[in-house]
């Protein structure tokens, strides 16, 4: 069956009125299109959920502006309409919402969602100022307008994914959010929309976020020796600064940041964390990358790489 494409908030309402009227399962997986694997893993998993209850799993494309500082990468952002419908059907999509900017943000729209805590400031939230206040906001239209039971999202946009469980947390979305592993290449890349932006030596360069992860993921191995202060603090600095030199020695990747966190809170490694996250953003050229493990800490044992 054909997936349906709705343009408009009312006639996607009209079309899910039925199935939430007889209490069916809706699967949400909101996108801004260039849809690649790690999309699709998203749409597979919707898809396969819903199978037993007769579920529909709806797909959003929507390049939303608002979480752009920089016109210049919003207009760079690629759009691939045609493939991304293809790819929304074989995957087992039976919706894609796919509204223009007027149809979300009329001329008198001034209502956004604001957070301000150290999990919004640090990460990609420190480089890009405004840009989760655009993600929050939305996903936060897009959840009120698809009325979903469930959403996916990718593991990657690690700190994406903390904000927006704690968005339906506060706001007490009646929504399960379900994030999903990352997808990667081969050779370990990460899968990313931004990567068709890349030349041959910038995605070959690329390589060595994934290394980097896995030098800071080595260092962070030390934490098994003891929780004090000391300790802690030596291990995240060792796992930050060889992080850092592994971007560095690539003559064209351009460090953004290299952090060691929290995983569970986004807080700085402290006596009570059991899981961390290493989170990696870089440069190369003008596409910006963000890759990230997450381990749990084994005191006394190891650090189990999780992703």
């Amino acid at each position: 069956m054909a997936v349906r494409v709705y343009r408009s908030i009312r006639d996607l309402d009209e079309a899910l009125t039925s199935a939430r009227r007889a209490g069916r399962s809706i699967g949400f997986v909101p996108t801004m299109g260039a849809l690649h694997l790690g999309h699709r893993s998203l749409i597979d998993r919707s898809a396969a959920d819903r199978k037993s209850e007769k579920g529909l799993t709806v797909v959003s494309i929507f390049v939303n502006p608002i979480q752009f500082e920089d016109k210049t990468d919003l207009d760079g952002y690629p759009r691939t309409f045609e493939a991304d419908i293809a790819l929304c059907e074989d995957a087992g999509a039976n919706i894609v919402f796919a509204p223009t900017v007027a149809e979300m943000y009329p001329e008198d729209f001034s209502c956004f969602v604001d957070t301000e805590s150290d999990a919004t400031r640090r990460l990609c939230g420190r480089a890009r100022p405004g840009h989760f206040r655009g993600v929050l906001t939305v996903v936060s239209k897009l959840f009120h307008i698809v009325k979903p039971t469930h959403a996916y999202f990718g593991e990657k946009d690690a700190q994406q994914l903390f904000l927006l469980r704690k968005m339906v947390r506060d706001l007490n979305m009646d929504i399960q959010i379900i994030g999903c592993p990352t997808v990667r290449e081969a050779d370990g890349l990460a899968l990313s929309s931004r990567n068709k932006r890349l030349s041959e030596q910038e995605r070959a360069a690329a390589l060595c976020l994934r290394r980097a992860l896995e030098a800071g993921r080595s260092d962070a191995e030390r934490l098994r020796f003891g929780r004090d202060a000391r300790a802690i603090s030596d291990a995240v600095e060792s796992a930050k600064a060889s992080m850092s030199e592994t971007v560095e020695a690539e003559s064209s990747a351009r460090l953004d940041y290299a952090e060691m966190l929290d995983a569970e809170t986004f807080d700085a490694v402290s006596e009570t964390t059991n899981r961390i996250l290493l989170a990696i953003a870089a440069f190369f050229g003008e596409t910006r990358l963000i890759d990230n493990l997450t381990a749990d800490i084994d005191f006394g044992g190891n650090a189990d790489e999780s992703q």
